[in-house]
């Protein structure tokens, strides 16, 4: 698998990865990501190079995405949080033809490397509120949670969570085609 950076030719597919996970949630009780996501705000990740597609190859099938930036949303992070170097996960998701091959902690892997090598003490993310089977999955990846902040401002995504940034060439992602990392702002 290979991880490229996303061009705005790829806002449709990640417009779609966010519509099939909804439906695939809401299937399972679960109302994530059920109202439309701004496109706009997908492209100006995109144009900032923060958004990552996993791949099979050279072809134009896309496993996954991930989009990994120095956002810390203060409705979530405190002060003295925010301060502290960290990359922000966002976005993650995972075409069903491809679970259940670790593929996402591999992806989460690969950010912790990033993260570490752009000098960050952590990876963290945040994920939905009420999605207590998602909260376990990163508890399991090493995320310790941090608290879960109950503010309709959030949006529903106010459960957080982070883990030492760290090196790990092991992911099996090749990214050698992304070069620099871009997240200097």
């Amino acid at each position: 698998m290979i991880i490229v950076r996303a061009e705005m030719a790829d806002l449709p597919r990640l417009l779609k990865f966010r519509t099939d996970t909804a439906s695939w949630l809401q299937v399972r009780g679960i109302d994530q990501w059920s109202n439309p996501f701004p496109s706009q705000h997908i492209a100006a990740s995109i144009q900032r190079g923060e958004v990552f597609l996993v791949k099979e190859g050279e072809g134009p099938d896309v496993a996954a995405t991930i989009t990994l930036d120095q956002e810390a949303d203060p409705l979530l992070w405190t002060e003295d949080e925010r301060r502290e170097p960290a990359l922000y996960v966002h976005k993650l998701t995972v075409d069903r033809a491809h679970a259940g091959i670790r593929l996402g902690a591999r992806m989460l892997d690969w950010a912790g490397d990033r993260a570490a090598r752009h000098g960050a003490r952590w990876l963290r993310l945040d994920a939905w509120t009420n999605n207590p089977r998602l909260h376990e999955y990163y508890i399991d990846l090493r995320f310790t949670p941090i608290r879960t902040v109950h503010d309709p401002e959030a949006g529903g995504s106010g459960w957080v969570a982070q883990r030492a940034a760290s090196r790990n060439a092991d992911h099996g992602l090749d990214d050698s085609a992304i070069g620099e990392f871009a997240c200097e702002r």
